[in-house]
């Protein structure tokens, strides 16, 4: 605070294995909340988020859910919520962004957090990576053995069937903290590529949210968004070489269980919500080109082909091709 002012809040921290950035604009006057307070509030919520629902930890409730044995196991609200926006993303792609492909990512390589590993090159990945296939729902469906009963406070499923909240989880943390500051003028949260976006004043002033080129870093394209979400999804970050050499990444194709090689390096989505940004932009990215064009083309997006060439598609055209300016993934300019 200077001179009786309230400065704008802006703070980063890491969580879910990647940064998190919560910025918060100051009501005028003095009846307002002070943003300061708001954005504690914000990275408490975020920071437990991530002990309770993370598959990384032994001691987390997602942990314990995995691992009992019942059929149904006593959930918190957050778990319940959480599991709940894993299968809505399932449902509305008909399975092609599936939640329990928890041993699946684990045999490809993916056991343990990999905040703060760099991944290989996308040229080393691409050179050695199988034909170029879209993703297909996996015949069994497995995501349909779970059930979120809020009545009884449960959630119902095939013991020994896991469930990974990782792939909406981070939209959902955003989603949430969303409501929350929805009395400041303008607010973004920024859950490692996942954002929402808004506020009673934020669509006469909106935010340019840029977004990095998965292969070169450059960050040439930009949104101006004043409300809803935003989310990428990529190979390039979490890629890793699998034992004998092979390439692999997180993106799997339910229909195998392997990392999905579709022919696009990353998609970004616009969404009404940050979790539905980030469903549509996995979806996209496990579609292929001809697929991500449809799934994209009612709120709008980019797609980056492997020959680096970068496709707009729906409203997003109008946006983009701006100056390139450098900030780091998911970062945004104000």
């Amino acid at each position: 605070m200077r001179d009786g002012t309230v400065e704008p809040y802006d703070e980063q921290f890491d969580a879910m294995g990647c940064t998190v950035r919560v910025m918060i604009d100051p009501s005028s006057g003095d009846a307002g909340r002070d943003p300061r307070e708001a954005g504690r509030q914000a990275r408490e919520f975020i920071l437990d988020f991530d002990r309770r629902l993370s598959r990384f930890r032994a001691d987390s409730e997602l942990t314990a859910l995995n691992r009992d044995l019942r059929e149904e196991v006593p959930a918190s609200d957050l778990l319940r919520a959480a599991v709940r926006a894993g299968l809505r993303a399932a449902r509305s792609t008909n399975g092609l962004v599936d939640p329990t492909l928890v041993d699946q990512i684990e045999q490809a390589g993916y056991r343990e957090s990999r905040a703060g590993l760099a991944g290989v090159p996308i040229p080393e990945l691409l050179s050695s990576a199988p034909t170029r296939e879209s993703a297909s729902p996996s015949p069994g469906r497995s995501w349909r053995m779970f059930e979120v009963d809020d009545e009884r406070g449960i959630i119902r499923r095939t013991p020994g069937l896991r469930f990974d909240t990782g792939g909406t989880g981070k939209g959902l943390a955003a989603d949430m903290v969303a409501g929350s500051l929805a009395d400041f003028p303008r607010f973004l949260v920024n859950c490692g590529g996942d954002i929402r976006i808004g506020g009673n004043e934020a669509s006469g002033s909106p935010y340019d949210v840029l977004v990095e080129h998965p292969a070169s870093g450059n960050m040439p394209h930009r949104f101006k968004l004043g409300r809803g979400g935003i989310a990428t999804s990529g190979i390039n970050v979490r890629a890793w070489l699998r034992e004998g050499g092979s390439p692999g990444h997180h993106l799997l194709d339910p229909s195998t269980g392997e990392p999905c090689w579709s022919g696009l390096l990353g998609v970004t989505a616009i969404g009404p919500t940050a979790v539905e940004a980030e469903t549509l932009a996995k979806a996209a990215l496990l579609s292929g080109p001809t697929g991500a064009r449809k799934i994209l083309s009612h709120h709008g997006g980019l797609m980056v082909h492997e020959d680096s060439q970068v496709e707009m598609v729906g409203r997003a055209t109008i946006r983009l091709r701006l100056p390139e300016v450098r900030l780091r993934t998911s970062e945004v300019a104000v």
